[in-house]
Order: C-alpha cells, then sequence, then structure tokens
C-alpha cells in the first residue's frame, strides 16, 4: 500500500476538441485526484473556447481549480529544449512565456522531456549550459518554478533515468529535478514491439538490475514526481506494415501515443512489470511525493469518449495498483 498523493494529466481524461480542459479537471476532482498536470495544448484549446488570451484562460483554470481544491501539478510538456539548433535566445524566450502561464497557474512544476530530435546536438556540455540557464530562468522570479526532466525512451543523448539523474547532478540547481515515468523505463529495458513474447531477451534481468541501482544511488530529493502507465502489447508484432508505423519515428514513440492504457488494464492489452517498478521506486526508496497518471489512449480521440469514463478507469487503476501492492507484500512476508 501507498498513501502518495494522486495526480492526473488533463490528456489522460480525454483527448477529443470536447473534451474540454475545465470539464475535465470537474471529473478529475470527482474521482479522487488532487493535482492536474495541465497539458498546454488543452489550456490553449481552452482559451479559445473562452476567446481569450491563454494567460487569461490560465487564470480561469487556476479559480476553477483553487474552488475544488486541486492543485495544479506542473505545465506539461516543453519539448525540444537542449541542444536545439534554434537559437537559445528565442528558445529562452518561449521559455519564458512558459514560465508565464505556469505561474499563472501556481504550478509547481514545468515538465520537460529529453531531447528526442534527431538533428539536435548530443555535446553534454551544451546541454547541460542550457538546461542551467533554463532552470536559472525558472527561478528568477517569484513563485520559483522547479523544472522536471523526464528522461524519454527514445530520447538522442537521455533516455534512462541514470543519464537524466547525472544531468540533473551537472545542472547543479535545487529546482532541477527528475520526473520518473515508468513507460519510458520499461520500453528502454523491457517492452519490446518486436519481439512475440513482448519483451526483450534479458528483459528481466536488465529491468531488475536498473531497479536495483536506482534503490541505491538515485537521491530521494531529485525525484521531483513520478507518472504511471500501461502499455498494450503489439500482437503480431510492430513492424512497417502496421498502420500505425511512420517512417522515420521512433516505434517507441509509436507505442507511447497510441497504446498507453492505465495502469493494470489488461483488458485494453496493459502487460507492463508495474508492480517491480513502483516497488522500487516508491516503496522501497521510500518516496512519499506525487504519483500521477499519465496515459495515451487512442480511444479517448472519440467524440464519443466520455471523460467520465476515463476518471473511472483512473479510479479503478489506482485500486488495482494498491490491491496489487497488498497482494505482493503478502507474498514477500511468506517468503
Amino acid at each position: 500500500m501507498i498513501s502518495n498523493k494522486q495526480a492526473i494529466g488533463s490528456l489522460s481524461l480525454g483527448q477529443h476538441p470536447s473534451h474540454s480542459l475545465d470539464h475535465k479537471i470537474r471529473v478529475a476532482s470527482r474521482h479522487g485526484f488532487s493535482a492536474i498536470e495541465v497539458v498546454y495544448a488543452d489550456l490553449e484549446r481552452y482559451s479559445k473556447i473562452l476567446g481569450v488570451s491563454i494567460l487569461e484562460a490560465a487564470k480561469h483554470i487556476k479559480q476553477l481549480c483553487a474552488d475544488l481544491e486541486v492543485e495544479v501539478l506542473a505545465l506539461a510538456a516543453f519539448e525540444n529544449f537542449e541542444g536545439s539548433r534554434s537559437p537559445l535566445q528565442e528558445r529562452l524566450s518561449l521559455a519564458k512565456h512558459w514560465l508565464d502561464i505556469a505561474r499563472t497557474l501556481s504550478a509547481t512544476y514545468l515538465q520537460i522531456p529529453s531531447q528526442f530530435d534527431l538533428e539536435a546536438s548530443t555535446d553534454e556540455n551544451l546541454i547541460v549550459s542550457e538546461l542551467r540557464e533554463l532552470a536559472d530562468l525558472a527561478s528568477a522570479e517569484e513563485p520559483v518554478i522547479s523544472v522536471a526532466y523526464e528522461p524519454l525512451s527514445w530520447g538522442i543523448y537521455c533516455s534512462t533515468w541514470e543519464t537524466a539523474l547525472h544531468l540533473v547532478n551537472a545542472v547543479d540547481r535545487t529546482n532541477f529535478g527528475l520526473c520518473l515515468d515508468n513507460f519510458h523505463e520499461a520500453m528502454k529495458l523491457w517492452g519490446s514491439p518486436f519481439e512475440r513474447t513482448g519483451k526483450y531477451p534479458t528483459a528481466d534481468r536488465d529491468l531488475k538490475e536498473s531497479l536495483r541501482r536506482f534503490i541505491e544511488q538515485c537521491p530521494l530529493e531529485k525525484v521531483f514526481y513520478v507518472q504511471l502507465s500501461d502499455g498494450e502489447r503489439f500482437d503480431p508484432p510492430f513492424s512497417s506494415m502496421h498502420p500505425w508505423y511512420q517512417e522515420g519515428e521512433a516505434p517507441q514513440f509509436t507505442w507511447s501515443k497510441h497504446a498507453r492504457p492505465f495502469p493494470f488494464e489488461a483488458e485494453f492489452g496493459g502487460y507492463l512489470p508495474i508492480l517491480d517498478i513502483v516497488r522500487a521506486w516508491v516503496v522501497a526508496k521510500g518516496y512519499t511525493g506525487w504519483v500521477s497518471m499519465e496515459v495515451f489512449d487512442r480511444r479517448m480521440r472519440s467524440e464519443e469518449f466520455q471523460p467520465e469514463e476515463a476518471g473511472r478507469r483512473a479510479r479503478e487503476s489506482w485500486r488495482r495498483l494498491q490491491e496489487g501492492l497488498r497482494a505482493r507484500s503478502g507474498e514477500s512476508s511468506k517468503i
């Protein structure tokens, strides 16, 4: 059992244009989630519905969240910042815009995935320097915004928690830390869209070793928050003949945007080793911060899909997580 604070991403409650941000926040509140990760595209769409600027829309959302006693955990996702070929000052100017919105929302974090543009630089000194500038910009005004850096499994330089932690230590700013997503840990080491088994040949060993190193080496204060989702198994295995295939797109990215149901939704093909990861990252590590549901389920793109269904599924997923941890704890005590 874990008693962590529970959050959910706004896109995890519906992805059709009719699924408005204010509606999804109300759904999150009704289903017991006490924080929301606001996705920029959702906020931008909401501003167009209201016919106001995005900053004005952010004020509306902040008030709604205050009325519902729902926190804004993060503004997400500020992509492809470090190492980009575009001028740094242009990227910092865009970052300032995002940070202004984050402050208006009273968001704790600006969430930034690791760089995945194949044209970007992989020079570590440059990456660290630019991420440090971003962290300093985020702390230049009050309230300070913390930058939650997420290693993507298809990142061109940073694709593991260990590389991300190395960069966090090199940036060396108290407001720069980790956003850890179990999907990327599993995709990098365990789940394979190409194998009929759905797993890499050395999957169990590699994941076990990574989790052991995490428990031993990752400072707890560097973990800002944790995200959870499942992954749908490819049957038959993924190939260039699959309808989701896109030339030049990382298979993990394809998998991520189409087939990430809520944790333990075996009825939707979910099969990832979520319990093993949560037991290491949360239970064994003693992590007591936010745990957020971040799913990308293609079913949610339909106009017929209702955010209330996503809220119900998210609550059931959390129940299954607790039940699984309780059962696994009982098994361990008998050994």
